[in-house]
């Protein structure tokens, strides 16, 4: 494998925990090189987050050699050939090179190789088969680079064979064209998605999630989403969304702000669809506080629909009661453009701290209150003269509310 003539000179490139696993496998020799995305992104001029190297050393080499250089590492992909090194306090994965024996459509069975040109074949899109030596000198086996200056995702080979080998590269496809493409989709790619989409029907939920979640991040992700509901992909791991003009409100205000919420983005896409968001959380099993984030969320549209934005202080109420971030989603996925007043709203309420009450139920018992419900109807009744006054009493001023209630009976 020839080097180009181009050469990238990046911070990561000098990161004293990667200079240390690369001396440590054999970086002089040219055995090992950084690849796929940390080099992918820095030719895109983007943000490296993770470091991967390739080697032509085989695992139990590689755990050998790590442990010369008195490194530590985590045996996290032994069947695929991955061993995590660990440096200056961070993770780095090494891989052997390889190439598949046999797939199924979800997973393949592997072995190694020490060719380069082999292991670039068998990964899937040409922007992410790209090496770079230690001292930054790119290899460009299957023409990554000129796909990088032209915004081209575009499978390795023949398309099919790549989706063939693994149906999650469709939505990988979709997901890296949100991402890093320009333009429409690479034409032979997109025919080879809509040919084989029925093998999306075989990948877990978990791997699905993964994708669509990092898509929604995406700069303008609702282009390639109206793609794939328009060819029948989204059909195929998703109920068909309604909101794909909600999404593109939502995206351009968050874009606005440097910031993307994949939850407040899927909460944009099935804007009206609650019942069907609520399934949908189920089904591809997120998190329990992004389903909480989702419920609360449809609390507030119950409560308020779609009327226009309410005080400041019904707001902070709301906030108080579900959560500031329930009302946020409802302010920026509501179908009515915030204007220049309910952004200053917006701001405030961004700016508020959600107080914390500051009864508890001691302070019943102390007054001579016997424990049971009586306690908690107390509390509540107290707090919610506390929330109808906006939050203004001090523990004081509720003691003494307390107190008179108490007394009263």
């Amino acid at each position: 494998m020839k080097p180009t003539d181009i050469k990238i000179d990046q911070p990561w490139l000098h990161d004293p925990g990667a200079v240390a696993v690369m001396a440590a496998i054999g970086a002089d020799q040219r055995i090992a090189r950084y690849v796929g995305g940390c080099v992918r992104d820095a030719l895109f001029g983007r943000p490296v987050r993770d470091i991967d190297i390739a080697t032509e050393l085989t695992p139990e080499q590689v755990m050998a050699r790590l442990e010369e250089a008195g490194l530590s590492y985590a045996e996290t992909g032994l069947a695929h050939g991955t061993v995590t090194a660990i440096a200056d306090g961070r993770g780095f994965e090494v891989t052997t090179l390889r190439h598949d024996v046999e797939t199924d459509g979800r997973r393949a069975s592997v072995a190694y190789t020490d060719d380069w040109l082999v292991d670039a074949r068998r990964r899937d899109f040409s922007i992410n088969a790209l090496y770079a030596d230690a001292d930054g000198t790119i290899y460009d086996p299957v023409d990554g680079v000129p796909d990088i200056e032209a915004g081209l995702v575009r499978f390795i080979g023949t398309a099919e064979h790549r989706i063939e080998e693994d149906f999650l590269r469709i939505l990988r496809f979709f997901r890296f064209h949100a991402w890093y493409g320009k333009g429409p989709l690479d034409p032979l790619s997109l025919e080879a998605c809509i040919h084989l989409k029925r093998g999306l029907r075989s990948l877990s939920v978990e791997r699905v999630r993964a994708e669509l979640l990092r898509l929604l991040e995406s700069h303008a992700p609702q282009e390639t989403l109206r793609v794939m509901h328009q060819q029948g992909i989204l059909g195929e791991i998703m109920p068909p969304p309604a909101g794909l003009g909600t999404l593109e409100a939502v995206v351009g205000q968050e874009e606005s702000e440097n910031h993307s919420d994949a939850i407040r983005r899927l909460i944009a896409l099935y804007r009206g669809q609650g019942r069907v968001l609520q399934e949908l959380a189920k089904d591809w099993k997120l998190s329990n506080q992004q389903k909480k984030r989702i419920k609360r969320y449809g609390v507030v549209v119950d409560a308020w629909g779609e009327v226009p934005v309410p005080s400041p202080v019904a707001l902070r109420q709301m906030a108080y009661q579900q959560s500031k971030e329930a009302v946020e989603d409802w302010l920026l996925v509501r179908p009515i453009p915030l204007d220049g007043v309910h952004a200053e709203v917006m701001d405030s309420l961004r700016d508020w701290t959600v107080p914390e009450f500051p009864l508890a139920g001691a302070d019943v018992l102390a007054l001579g209150v016997g424990e049971g419900a009586a306690v908690g109807a107390a509390l509540k009744a107290i707090e919610a003269q506390w929330i109808e006054g906006d939050f203004q009493q001090d523990r004081a001023a509720l003691l003494a509310l307390l107190k008179k209630q108490v007394a009263e009976g």
